[in-house]
């Protein structure tokens, strides 16, 4: 299991914020198979081919990097990957969109 742990800071440039929104549509329109959520925390299970662990791995660790507030923990494989993902309550907004992004894009 992998955590990040962090801070409540968002540094991200404004200009790259659409390209980072684009890399996770393309990976919940792809890989996300079902989103449960529960409290402060979401939990996507995703399945994919060759490679999907690691770029769940590269796109948190840059989420977390610029958007500290966000905790992402990995467990699986490739073909049987968990992503929980949670945030202090202050920022509930963002993770429940985050996660109606998922269901709507992964239907």
């Amino acid at each position: 299991m992998e955590q990040l742990l962090t801070t409540d800071a968002c540094t991200m440039p404004t200009a790259e914020r659409p390209l980072r929104l684009a890399e996770f549509d393309a990976l919940f329109a792809t890989s996300v198979r079902s989103v449960r959520r529960h409290g402060n925390d979401v939990r996507l299970h995703l399945a994919g081919r060759a490679g999907l662990l690691e770029r769940v791995r590269d796109l948190t660790a840059r989420e977390s990097a610029c958007c500290s507030f966000f905790t992402f923990t990995i467990e699986g494989t490739d073909q049987d990957l968990t992503l929980d993902i949670s945030v202090p309550p202050a920022r509930q907004e963002i993770l429940d969109a985050l996660a109606e992004r998922a269901e709507e894009l992964s239907a």
